[in-house]
């Protein structure tokens, strides 16, 4: 890849989705909003390599795109209010506006996540606009073929569409409504720059960054809101250990492999603040853990443990438990595994992973083998260890990880 492509690839990674938030709040359409950014990425390929990158790349894709919008309008005899006050933002700043939703990226989330679209439709559509997530990422997450996400994302443009819905920032009284779909689509940000599902990178810094920046815009819109708050926590936990995951080559480094005292004790008491903000708000509606609240928990155990020996798994099993009647799921249960075989060995752990397997469960996905392989490891069945840590290899599209899964098979004696 030339410098000119790399460096527009980077620059969309930052600044895609605040890009087409901006579009779609003009133009009140997200497909086309989707449509003139991308064309304005190809005007910049072609631009940028005679003339040099700007100095403000986003904002000059902001205004390409909003010329090509006026363009299109003007081409089809369309100069209707939507042209015109286009036309007048190309001119006037209207940062003096007030807006219920302060921030650009978060108001293109929650309208994104629309009450037409079915909770799967509106995750997918908001990753591949707000997150700028590829196909085959988004799928890798849902644990799907990509094909079913293309459909979903062309099925939810076409149902906003037919019912002529205004893609616009929705009253306050429709939040509650859409925030469940909302805190998903941070959460899942958040996981690939935490664990990039494809790709040469483990980690992914710049989308776990506005993963977090999304969730505490969203604490200070919503601060009675339990789960807000249990996302924040969950998310300063996890990112706390950002500095230990990888070696210096890039090399993923495991849980039990880092470097504890390189842990940001700092974003840890945040995350416990957050935590416990997210406990008194629910003892105030008079509820239990959600499902972040319950994460978060985990997260909290791993984070304020002094190592893997002294952590407290008897606790974290529990919480998984609690995890899976809240909101069950094949990778809870998978999780709830590998706790099982740190707090009482890998022998019942292994008969929870193979009940996963026989019911057909993570099919086509590298976790459970990876799981597998590793508690066959441990009780010494070296060569159905060595091919499913092989087969997980196979299966998972992160470099990598496929690198490390293939060394540790390579390992066993």
């Amino acid at each position: 890849m030339t410098e000119v492509p790399r460096r527009v690839e980077a620059i969309w990674r930052i600044e895609g989705s605040r890009i087409v938030a901006t579009l779609a709040r003009l133009t009140g359409d997200v497909g086309l909003a989707e449509d003139l950014a991308q064309d304005a990425v190809a005007e910049a390929l072609a631009s940028w390599a005679a003339s040099g990158i700007p100095d403000n790349p986003g904002a000059w894709l902001t205004a390409v795109a909003k010329r090509r919008a006026i363009d299109g309008w003007r081409r089809r005899d369309r100069l209707d209010d939507r042209y015109r006050a286009l036309a007048r933002d190309l001119g006037e700043a209207s940062d003096d506006e007030w807006e219920p939703i302060p921030d650009d990226v978060l108001r293109l989330v929650f309208a994104a996540c629309h009450p037409v679209l079915s909770r799967e439709a509106q995750v997918a559509l908001t990753l591949r606009v707000v997150a700028s997530l590829t196909t085959e990422e988004i799928a890798r997450m849902f644990l799907v073929p990509v094909a079913t996400i293309q459909q979903r994302i062309v099925r939810a443009k076409k149902t906003l569409a037919a019912a002529r819905v205004p893609f616009a920032v929705p009253d306050p009284a429709e939040w509650p409504a859409r925030l469940g779909a909302v805190l998903g689509v941070v959460y899942l940000v958040f996981t690939e720059g935490y664990r990039a599902t494809t790709g040469e990178r483990w980690v992914r810094d710049d989308l776990a960054a506005e993963a977090r920046r999304l969730g505490r815009a969203l604490a200070a819109l919503l601060p009675r809101e339990p789960e807000v708050h249990a996302l924040v926590a969950l998310m300063e936990f996890q990112s706390s250990r950002f500095a230990t995951r990888e070696a210096s080559d890039g090399t993923p480094v495991l849980l039990a492999d880092q470097d504890r005292s390189r842990w940001d004790r700092g974003r840890i008491r945040q995350g416990i603040a957050a935590l416990e903000r997210a406990d008194a708000a629910a003892r105030g509606r008079g509820v239990g853990r959600g499902s972040y609240a319950l994460q978060a928990a985990i997260a909290s155990c791993h984070a304020v443990a002094p190592s893997v020996e002294a952590t407290a798994w008897d606790e974290i099993v529990v919480l998984y438990e609690a995890l899976g009647r809240v909101a069950p799921s094949p990778v809870v249960e998978l999780n709830r595994a590998v706790a099982v075989s740190m707090a009482t060995g890998p022998a019942n752990a292994l008969l929870l992973v193979e009940a996963l397997a026989a019911a057909g469960a993570l099919r086509g996905s590298h976790l459970l083998p990876s799981v597998r392989g590793e508690l066959l490891a441990r009780l010494g069945r070296v060569d159905e260890a060595r091919a499913d840590l092989t087969e997980a290899a196979r299966l998972t599209a992160n470099d990598r990880e496929r690198d490390l899964l293939l060394r540790k098979a390579a390992a066993l004696a």
